[in-house]
């Protein structure tokens, strides 16, 4: 049968082996086919921009904390002793291992799966013309908290608290920008719940920025100038949309 002629087909296929639920046999043929015809390749392509910007959104699902020390021992490394790094830098280091485990983030898996299941699925919104940059800050159970969008022309950010937060009347969230380099800068101050404005940085972009933290301050933010005092309460990576 010649696929071609079934754009249904077509499409449920390309959804799948973008997805990741296409397999054995069949995901063979289907990538042979790839090669051959431009229509699959296109299906394959539009679902990659449809699926792949999740990643950037889904939280972190870290392994078991024996899943490294048995692959140094099946590889045969040896291990080396850690230099003694700020928790600061643990979590830039985090942010490349967020993005590589976002495709296989099981609840997004669920949805998509669902929805394909269903053949409900359509296409994502397109995102709103004025947002260039979008943050879903999470607490460390995976739970969205907030949703970050900015602005870039109008050089304003907006803070949505989604699941309000319950916290004393001595105590401030302060929202800081975490550079590649560098000390963390504060962004400004957040309303428990609702949504805020803030001033965007002109160079507060992912390329320099890549992630966003909120912490638990003193009543007014935090009194040290040069960072944060208090602890992380929620976090997420800043991507452009």
């Amino acid at each position: 049968m010649n696929i071609q002629t079934n754009p249904a087909l077509v499409d449920k296929l390309a959804a799948e082996y973008v997805l990741g639920t296409l397999k054995g046999g069949a995901r063979r043929r289907f990538e042979s086919l790839l090669r051959r015809h431009d229509t699959l390749r296109l299906a394959v392509a539009e679902w990659q921009d449809r699926l792949h910007p999740l990643a950037e959104l889904t939280p972190a699902v870290p392994p078991p904390a024996a899943v490294w020390p048995a692959l140094e021992a099946k590889l045969g490394l040896s291990a080396k002793p850690r230099r003694q790094r700020s928790f600061w830098f643990e979590l830039r280091e985090d942010i490349s291992f967020w993005r590589g485990l976002g495709m296989f983030s099981t609840a997004a898996a669920i949805i998509l799966t669902s929805l394909l299941l269903t053949k409900q699925l359509q296409p994502l919104p397109a995102p709103m013309p004025a947002s260039s940059y979008i943050a879903m800050l999470s607490n460390d159970q995976a739970q969205p908290i907030a949703v970050v969008t900015g602005d870039a022309p109008g050089g304003r950010l907006t803070v949505k608290v989604i699941a309000p937060q319950a916290i004393a009347a001595d105590k401030s969230l302060e929202l800081w920008a975490v550079p590649k380099e560098g000390p963390p800068r504060s962004l400004g101050l957040l309303a428990a719940d609702g949504s805020v404005s803030l001033a965007l940085p002109a160079n507060a972009t992912p390329q320099s920025i890549p992630l966003l933290a909120v912490t638990l301050e003193p009543k007014g933010g935090s009194p040290n100038p040069n960072g944060p005092t208090g602890p992380i309460v929620f976090k997420g990576a800043w991507v452009q949309i």
